[in-house]
């Protein structure tokens, strides 16, 4: 029965948005007090557990959101934007444009939550795709391919960090078996899958898109590039040396505190107003007027991600995780195959990456600990069970088709196609990897 609701939840929220033309926002709101009805939470808890959705689900991702908005707007409206696309195309060459956004991806993607590190990258997209003519979910699935990989494999990332922890692996080895992993399942996702993507129109946020500005006007490339690439540059840095500070002190306290996103981005966008804002002879009226524009063009994507969170907290209250774990957790199986199988169903029924990799870590991890199994592997399997099939229940899956302006049908063949295929490669990986390892 508990399947069945979540199964019938998913469809009726494809078929209020789709057929119905019910804004996503207020199809979850309906679906998910419906959903929870069914599950059996008690009436008096659906607001609550509505409230605690959209709480845990932005928190201070509404600030990161709003702030990479307003640093994007401007890095567009400067020309920092313009800027950085000639350099990438004249580097790589425009026919391999998309293999230098997948390796920016790949580097930026290490030590950034996955939300951060889209929204810095996507006005870097859309600017490639405008000012060249390229398809824009060409363009840009093989960097959201890096992004998204590194999400679920590489350590010190905090998904697969956390994992380590679980299944007490090594962050260092989980590292180097992961790398050799990560490699095909982002060329395979992303380069190689995107080619049969150019014939999906996507007519990316207007916010992003760069006006024409004489060549003397644009900023220089090393401003261009410094402005837009600071927070990544921070969290890196800081990230590395929290490596070094481990033990409890004053240096780590304020590492940790420089390396939060909000401080990062909030001090990116201090920097930004003043570099690509009062010195290239805008007034400060106007860069605020910038951010106050790129701020309403967000406004709708934080709803429907608020939405999202919504339906992933009432399955979260009703106990249908521990439900599904419990009856995966019966069947005889290799636990590589059984912690990615468990990570992949939570993942398809939660939408939360990082819920359906720990969910799964805490049920496997005693079998695995059991068995024998290489705790790295572990780490690596789970975390690509948690990436299969994004879809209508998964913030990131709404991030995508919001900014890219899709349907949810082409969102569905790009985007959560493109997570199955990182899912699968990943799965394989790790299982070659063990044959040599055990």
């Amino acid at each position: 029965m508990t399947f069945l609701v979540i199964i019938l939840a998913i469809i009726s929220l494809i078929l209020l948005i789709t057929w119905a033309k019910v804004n996503p926002f207020l199809a979850f709101l309906v679906v998910s007090i419906i959903t929870g009805l069914l599950l059996g939470i008690p009436i008096t808890s659906i607001t609550q557990s509505i409230t605690k959705g959209i709480g845990d689900t932005l928190g201070t991702l509404v600030v990161v959101i709003v702030l990479g908005a307003m640093l994007g707007k401007l890095v567009a409206e400067s020309g920092a934007a313009e800027r950085i696309s000639s350099s990438l195309v004249k580097a790589f060459g425009q026919k391999n444009i998309h293999w230098a956004l997948m390796l920016t991806g790949f580097i930026v993607g290490i030590p950034l939550f996955y939300n951060v590190g889209f929204v810095l990258l996507v006005p870097l997209i859309f600017s490639i795709s405008y000012k060249y003519k390229m398809p824009a979910v060409y363009v840009g699935l093989p960097m959201l391919a890096a992004l998204s990989v590194t999400h679920g494999f590489l350590p010190p990332h905090p998904s697969p960090a956390a994992l380590i922890a679980q299944f007490n692996a090594n962050m260092g080895m989980t590292l180097l078996y992961g790398i050799p992993l990560a490699i095909p399942a982002i060329i395979l996702a992303g380069p190689i899958f995107a080619k049969t993507l150019k014939n999906i129109k996507s007519t990316p946020l207007e916010t992003f898109q760069p006006e024409e500005i004489a060549e003397n006007k644009l900023p220089s490339v090393a401003n261009s590039f410094f402005t837009s690439l600071m927070p990544i540059f921070i969290l890196m840095i800081t990230t590395i040396l929290l490596f070094v500070y481990k033990e409890e002190s004053t240096t780590k306290n304020i590492l940790t505190f420089i390396g939060d996103p909000v401080v990062v981005m909030l001090a990116a966008v201090g920097v930004a107003t003043f570099s690509l804002g009062i010195n290239m002879g805008k007034s400060m009226k106007h860069v605020m007027g910038v951010y106050a524009e790129a701020t309403k063009d967000v406004a709708l994507i934080l709803l429907i991600i608020s939405g999202a969170g919504i339906l992933k907290q009432v399955l979260l209250d009703s106990g249908v995780s521990g439900q599904i774990a419990a009856a995966l957790q019966q069947i005889n199986m290799q636990p590589l195959i059984l912690g990615w199988l468990i990570a992949a169903v939570l993942r398809l029924c939660l939408g939360s990456a990082t819920i359906a990799g720990l969910t799964a870590a805490g049920i496997v991890a005693p079998l695995a600990a059991q068995s024998g199994v290489d705790p790295n592997l572990m780490v690596l399997s789970v975390g690509a069970g948690s990436l299969l099939f994004s879809h209508v229940n998964d913030a990131g899956f709404w991030l995508f088709k919001e900014y890219f302006n899709l349907s949810i049908k082409d969102t569905i063949r790009s985007w959560s196609v493109m997570e199955t295929i990182v899912s699968l490669v990943g799965l394989g990986g790790v299982l070659i990897l063990n044959i040599f390892i055990s």
